[in-house]
């Protein structure tokens, strides 16, 4: 069966080289299991035809959906009967949080050839593609498809997406972000989405659980996709850190309701001063969950997707949660600070009056040491 596929995929391309692929194979969502490259001996018709036939067609009849890993055909015949195949594509999708910083100019410098030139002026993000390709296909005037390519968009604020790369693949893209990463986790945050590629979807989007269906997917689709998910990993890290925080002045509160004081030094109070402010700092100016995305505001379907997926993520309600949670550690933060305060102003107070109770006991000293004194 994979053969006859072959032949009659090679028998299109040949028929018709220098015409445009139908849209389903303009697509950039991939199918990963393409065969490794070709081997170097041998002509390029015939590498191609191994090529073709080294993928396993499937057969048979296929239910409307999607199968993880593998690209589905609802109709095994359509390719013989040269009607329109209804073809699903899956890709996964992994987003990961790994440092607080990402050096994204000399990330762009050291991958160069892979870098996809960017649409708007935003500039905490670079998107790179990677391909699998046959040299052999292209070497005889076959374009590239992109069902080939492997996407991985990186953020500066630590965040990396990647797309149609499998688990056991994603340590070696993650060690290529790490070396231009700072403040490295000792946790390394991680989440799992996945996108479905549908032509002939009725509408533009669909929406499923931890999948989302599209009629089309191209980079600007990646983009978007990999901001919301990049944004959602990275607020959950700073949700934890939140929650910490919480916790540790829920402990102070409760000590002070059995003791009626507590312990805490001013430098403990002021790293969480800074901790406080420099998290909410980073969720609004460096995630940029406010900003308006140039792409959906040029394209209602892409403004579909953004809002789609930010609702699905409850961005906006997260974080009302964590400011909520931030203005409790704020009101703690400045009672304690007033305890502090109050402590050295009474430390001062008991100083001063150390201090007037020495003085007036030398003066009386003095003064009777003087009255003791007989003229000769």
């Amino acid at each position: 069966m994979g053969g006859l596929r072959a032949w009659f995929h090679l028998r299109r391309l040949m028929a018709t080289p220098r015409s445009h692929p139908s849209p389903q194979h303009q697509s950039l969502l991939p199918s990963p299991h393409l065969s490794p490259y070709l081997p170097k001996n041998g002509s390029p018709l015939s590498s191609l035809l191994r090529f073709f036939s080294s993928n396993p067609a499937i057969s048979g009849v296929y239910e409307s959906g999607f199968v993880g890993g593998h690209q589905v055909y609802s109709h095994g015949s359509a390719v013989e009967s040269g009607e329109e195949e209804d073809v699903v594509r899956y890709v996964p999708v992994k987003a990961y949080f790994l440092c607080t910083s990402i050096n994204l100019k000399s990330m762009q410098t050291e991958n160069a050839c892979n870098v996809i030139p960017p649409t708007s002026r935003s500039s905490n993000y670079v998107a790179l593609r990677y391909s699998d390709f046959p040299p052999e296909i292209t070497d005889i005037g076959v374009k590239e498809s992109g069902h080939c390519y492997r996407y991985v968009v990186v953020f500066q604020y630590g965040s990396a997406v990647l797309f149609n790369i499998a688990d056991h693949e994603a340590e070696q893209y993650l060690d290529l972000i790490r070396k231009h990463a700072f403040g490295l986790l000792p946790e390394m945050r991680k989440d799992d989405y996945a996108v479905v590629e549908k032509p002939l979807l009725d509408t533009w989007m669909q929406g499923g659980l931890d999948y989302i269906v599209l009629k089309s997917l191209d980079i600007d689709g990646i983009r978007i996709i990999g901001s919301v998910l990049g944004q959602s990993i990275a607020l959950d890290h700073y949700i934890r850190q939140v929650d910490d925080m919480v916790e540790e002045f829920t402990d102070i509160n409760r000590v002070m309701e059995k003791t009626g004081t507590f312990t805490m030094k001013r430098k403990k109070l002021f790293q969480l001063v800074g901790k406080a402010n420099s998290s909410l700092a980073d969720v609004i100016i460096k995630l940029g969950l406010f900003d308006r995305s140039e792409i959906a505001w040029k394209n209602a379907n892409y403004a579909q997707i953004l809002e789609y997926l930010r609702e699905e993520y409850e961005l906006t309600q997260r974080f009302g949660n964590l400011d909520f949670k931030l203005k409790f550690v704020e009101h703690n933060i400045h009672f304690l600070q007033e305890v502090l305060q109050n402590r050295r102003s009474d430390l001062l107070e008991w100083g001063v009056i150390i201090l007037l109770t020495i003085e007036n006991i030398i003066s009386m000293y003095e003064i009777i040491k003087d009255s003791n004194i007989v003229p000769s």
